[in-house]
């Protein structure tokens, strides 16, 4: 009857829980980055659907300022092309644009030349430096926007005074034209400009914010009877929507890289990603220059000495100079042993033949075995440890 005898594992072994003591720190960053992506994807699901949508009757949405003007007979319409809002221009009509900074440059220079002598009322929504400068020449948007939402008119524009105080704050303009009217100011810039076209019929209106356009805040201050009067003048309306899919967007890609396309938001959260990365790396590298030996005030046992040698070899995956110490050991051991001094211990020159002619073996066998490449696996550097420890003993041996 034969017993099987079960080898205990190697100390550079590592265990279940020594796994899981060195990952988990890791594992925890990425269940709470993934809990907090999650968290942030909920929450912004539907946060701004539908934003200055008036199809749509969520609270960004703008369904209720259209059903408003349905009521007093001006009529809406979406388009969300450069065509579509180009070809609507007309005395009649006041053209609302959604977000002009989605515009590109080539399409706020053709939107402002079929605007500018339409005879109707262009809209502009918090237009900032991206666009007003194409969509309202001499106007320039301030980049600090309004602390305060809620502001007097303190201009003679007509629908300013009988609305009286509204949520116009946001971005703030300044401009050179002597007839525009300033309104809604904060900290002595506008949030609501008017400038009359050069040709007395029709109008440019640059809006700082979309509050008063939103169906959660319409029913607050005098927002709809802003929002109805500046929307209102004509009997049609078109609402454009600006989309990436346009096609005279398209045409422009060559002029958009893929960092135009990103929010910002994105590029400063990689921007403090990258310093609390470079700030991990200094803090733990913070020892710098050469380590400096220590007497220890204890006695190490040598055996705890070559099992953290060994568990740091196999973290880092260093076969090569764990072979590469086991076989320089042997070999200084092995030198005096066959007649060999200790400084041409590592010398095949020397070395081997002394070791051939007291094992009387073979040369090429002992140069694998001493000053051969290095194992390819763990298993192939245990054997090596096992063939060295055996050629020691064999020399050793009466």
């Amino acid at each position: 009857m034969t017993t099987e005898v079960t080898l205990p594992s190697t100390s550079a072994s590592p265990t279940a829980r020594q796994v899981w003591t060195r990952a988990r720190g890791i594992v925890l960053a990425l269940v709470l980055l993934i809990a907090a992506a999650v968290a942030i994807a909920v929450v912004r699901s539907d946060a701004r659907h539908g934003e200055l949508d008036p199809r749509s009757a969520d609270p960004y949405g703008s369904r209720a300022v259209a059903e408003l003007l349905a009521d007093r007979g001006v009529d809406t319409r979406v388009v969300t092309t450069l065509d579509e809002a180009a070809a609507a221009a007309s005395p009649d009509t006041t053209l609302l644009v959604a977000v002009p900074d989605l515009l590109t440059r080539t399409q706020q220079t053709r939107l402002h030349s079929a605007t500018a002598d339409s005879g109707g009322r262009t809209v502009l929504v918090s237009s900032g430096s991206a666009s007003v400068e194409r969509l309202a020449p001499g106007v320039i948007a301030d980049p600090a926007t309004s602390l305060d939402s809620a502001l007097s008119p303190d201009c003679d524009l007509p629908a300013a005074r009988r609305a009286g105080t509204a949520d116009t704050g946001g971005i703030r303009y300044t401009t050179t034209h002597l007839t525009a009217d300033e309104c809604y100011p904060s900290e002595r810039l506008a949030t609501l400009l008017r400038i009359p076209a050069p040709s007395g019929n029709g109008d440019t209106v640059l809006l700082g914010a979309p509050d008063i356009l939103l169906n959660d805040r319409l029913d607050e201050h005098g927002n709809a009877s802003l929002a109805l009067q500046l929307l209102g003048s004509r009997p049609h309306l078109v609402w454009y929507l600006p989309s990436l899919a346009d096609a005279s967007a398209a045409s422009e890609e060559g002029e958009r890289d893929f960092f135009d396309l990103l929010p910002s938001g994105w590029l400063w959260g990689t921007l403090q990603l990258f310093i609390a990365a470079a700030l991990a790396a200094l803090w733990r590298a913070r020892r710098l220059g050469p380590l400096v030996p220590e007497k220890l005030p204890v006695a190490i046992r040598a055996s705890e000495t070559v099992e953290g040698r060994a568990r740091l070899y196999r973290k880092a995956n260093a076969r090569d100079r764990a072979a590469a110490a086991l076989r320089s050991t042997t070999r200084t051991r092995l030198a005096p042993l066959v007649g060999v001094p200790t400084a041409q211990a590592h010398a095949p020159e020397a070395l081997l033949p002394a070791l051939s002619a007291r094992l009387q073996g073979d040369g090429q066998s002992l140069h694998a075995l001493l000053f051969g490449p290095p194992p390819g696996d763990d298993a192939a550097l245990i054997s090596l440890a096992d063939r060295l420890d055996a050629l020691e003993r064999e020399v050793r041996r009466p």
